[in-house]
């Protein structure tokens, strides 16, 4: 069998080991939320999370058994299709006034978790088909609007947090197909110009690391003094896309520096997982017994803040487990994407390497109140059917496209 002629070192199966152990862990913490509810077994949070475990394994393994040509093949009509299932909750009646869902009775689809992974598959097929390398900034244009133009859909749903991890890959993808840094560097500017402009002595500081920068690989003046003014530009500009933001948005960045503002409003949920988080110690206070869990007082537990959970009941070991267990993860993904011989699958395993990778930094951040709080799970651990699916159906591709080594 193909399977036992690998290596070990190259036989993709063995992340199935570390997600298994992840798994364990998010069955173990989800028990613990479930038992202290009051509904009915078959409505919590573990037993939904077990049947869309069985779905997600099936996809999983329909994802691996798809041959490498139709994924190429095909990649425009299912990106097509993935747009549109991104905009049909804008023609959907929701009540919660958040356009993310498409409800088939009482389930519900969010598109834009399949969205993410999706817009690699046509931006690998893109630039594994370019005969020219991206030496240039005009060739960057194609690329990151294939990206781009889904996660400005879904970011007006509002769904800051997917959207800023559907555009997390771009930039890793960029290098890993030999884009000139310099370039790299240009895109992400901007963002910087933006985010330091709220601060007079980071903006002076990234004015002079602009410059230098500049100085060093612009060859052409007039556009290092373009590159320059429009970051100067941009950053003057902060105040105007600080009022694009919905108000819960701008609160939530507030409280992130300064919590005492609003500690039973939007800061409640990061001290809270403070709280939960410090009090597990190095060992926990043990399975179903820890107090910010069971008392209610850890929101979103089952989802966005299960790592708190884990740190309350496990402690600090089992969650340097779980980062160990999404490290190795994420590093075999990248091992598989370098051996690989064929570029259009190795883009994609750098792809959904970089998704993983910014999903974990979100939400891990974001618990201990380094970043404001976002709506983002956590890989094999958190609640969510549609989340737990497309992660399966990411490890389905990645099993799949690691199959092709080279020689």
């Amino acid at each position: 069998m193909k399977l036992l002629t690998w290596s070990h070192n190259r036989n993709p199966f063995i992340i199935l080991i570390p997600i298994s152990i992840l798994l364990i862990i998010s069955f173990l913490a989800l028990y613990s939320i479930s038992v202290h509810q009051n509904i009915a077994f078959y409505k919590s949070a573990f037993f939904r999370q077990l049947v869309f475990l069985v779905i997600g394994i099936i996809a999983m393994i329909a994802m691996y058994s798809l041959p490498l040509r139709l994924y190429h093949k095909y990649s425009i009509l299912i990106y097509a299709v993935a747009v549109v299932s991104i905009l049909i909750p804008y023609f959907m009646n929701n009540p919660t006034g958040a356009n993310r869902w498409i409800y088939f009775g009482t389930v519900g689809v969010q598109p834009s978790e399949y969205a993410k992974w999706i817009s690699i598959i046509l931006l690998a097929r893109y630039l594994s088909d370019r005969k020219k390398r991206m030496d240039k900034l005009s060739s960057f244009f194609i690329p990151i609007a294939i990206i781009a133009f889904p996660a400005l859909i879904v970011f007006g749903q509002p769904d800051l947090g997917t959207a800023t991890i559907m555009m997390a890959p771009i930039i890793a993808i960029l290098y890993w197909v030999n884009a000139r840094q310099y370039h790299l560097f240009l895109i992400i500017a901007p963002i910087i110009s933006i985010i330091t402009a709220f601060h007079t002595i980071s903006f002076t500081i990234w004015a002079i690391v602009l410059t230098i920068v500049i100085i060093l690989s612009e060859k052409k003046l007039w556009n290092g003094v373009v590159v320059f003014f429009g970051n100067i530009f941009l950053g003057l500009l902060a105040p105007v896309l600080w009022n694009v933001l919905q108000p819960y948005q701008q609160k939530r960045i507030l409280t992130l520096f300064n919590p005492e503002l609003d500690p039973l409003g939007a800061a409640y949920q990061i001290i809270q997982s403070q709280t939960a988080i410090g009090s597990g110690g190095l060992f926990g206070k043990g399975w179903m017994q820890g107090t910010q869990t069971h008392l209610k007082f850890l929101p979103v537990q089952e989802s966005d803040f299960i790592l708190s959970v884990i740190g309350e009941e496990f402690g600090f070991f089992t969650v340097l487990l779980v980062f160990i267990m999404y490290a190795f993860i994420i590093y075999k993904m990248l091992q598989f994407a370098y051996i690989t011989r064929e570029k259009f699958t190795s883009i994609i395993l750098v792809g959904v390497a970089t998704i993983f990778l910014a999903q974990i930094f979100v939400n891990s951040a974001m618990t201990v109140g380094l970043i404001p709080v976002k709506g983002l799970p956590l890989p094999f651990l958190s609640a969510g059917g549609s989340f737990l699916v497309s992660s399966f159906m990411m490890i389905g591709m990645v099993l799949n496209f690691a199959s092709h080594w080279s020689d």
